[in-house]
């Protein structure tokens, strides 16, 4: 087997990614590049838990702040810049490491996706627009006619994975189920060593819990309503995450912050729990370790560190079962 290009730290949401990456990073002299699908926005950072100032003049990151909340970002765009992030850190002698919980960023690198086919970008924006302002019912339907092969996974990934099915039909006369199946990848194959942080379901609910209490306290709404008065809508993609469409509708005065609060942590168990069932069925069965994250941080730090020297570095080696 290839020696593995990076690693990657994934876990579920609030599992302490953050907090092992950038010792680790240290450690490895790496650098580290965010694999969070809604960190990519700027001016969104209470609501996603960003990484901070001071921790990025620690490591160096890749991958925030790419694009604004009204622009949509695909996987695929994700793993092109990913591409070229890791080639240019492993140039510098450094090591790549991918950190953040979703994981379809991550399956794009280690099995891309196909190559998607030219659209006019204006033609585009508009049909987005305007499917944006279609009821989900109306979505689902024509993502059944149009799309049948994709229609349940188009449905469990709300409305922006809905509206992609459906411009990308649209737009090309053939199904997004068609050109995952005949078109050809994106780019190679890039092999990732994966570590995976675990902590027992009680913890990491009062772990939720205290995250949306503290996304209050430390200026949720404050963030949300400079992004409104800025002229980005609860629609846009970037908005449509969990912690924005509850502060807007406190801004509103739709919700109370208890109100508020409470459908965050429901929200958000509820999307720690998809992680954790795509943790089980798509992680590869080689080149994988899971660390129980109710270690001391140091401790983990030590045990990746042991795994990856194990099986290999940048440099070569050659991946495991997973422990």
């Amino acid at each position: 087997m290839s020696a593995f290009h990076a690693l990657a730290v994934t876990g579920p949401t609030t599992s302490g990614k953050t907090a092992l990456s950038i010792p680790l990073a240290q450690r490895l002299r790496g650098e580290i590049v965010s694999m969070d699908s809604r960190q990519v926005y700027r001016g969104m950072d209470v609501g996603t838990d960003k990484v901070g100032d001071a921790d990025r003049a620690k490591v160096p990151h890749h991958g925030l702040d790419l694009v604004d909340p009204n622009q949509r970002y695909s996987a695929a765009e994700w793993a092109r810049s990913a591409r070229t992030w890791i080639r240019q850190i492993r140039a510098r002698g450094h090591v790549p490491l991918l950190v953040g919980g979703t994981g379809f960023y991550l399956k794009a690198l280690t099995e891309p996706v196909f190559r998607e086919p030219d659209r006019d970008p204006d033609r585009r924006r508009r049909l987005e627009e305007w499917l944006a302002d279609r009821p989900r019912k109306e979505l689902e339907r024509w993502v059944e006619t149009l799309d049948p092969e994709r229609a349940t996974l188009a449905r469990e990934g709300g409305p922006q994975r809905l509206i992609r099915s459906l411009e990308v039909a649209l737009l090309t006369g053939h199904s997004l189920s068609w050109w995952h199946q005949n078109a050809p990848p994106e780019g190679p194959a890039i092999p990732v060593a994966v570590v995976v942080l675990s902590l027992p379901r009680e913890r990491l609910d009062r772990q939720i819990e205290a995250r949306a209490h503290r996304m209050f306290e430390t200026g949720i709404l404050e963030e949300v309503r400079e992004l409104l008065n800025a002229g980005y809508t609860a629609q846009d993609p970037g908005m449509t995450g969990t912690g924005y469409r509850e502060a807007a509708a406190v801004l509103a005065g739709e919700l109370t912050v208890e109100e508020a609060a409470d459908r965050m942590q429901r929200a958000t168990r509820q999307y720690a729990r998809r992680q954790l069932t795509w943790f089980r069925n798509q992680l590869p069965d080689e080149g994988v370790l899971e660390v129980d994250a109710t270690q001391p941080v140091q401790d983990q730090v030590e045990e990746v560190m042991r795994w990856w020297e194990r099986i290999g570095s940048t440099e070569g080696g050659v991946g495991e079962g997973r422990n």
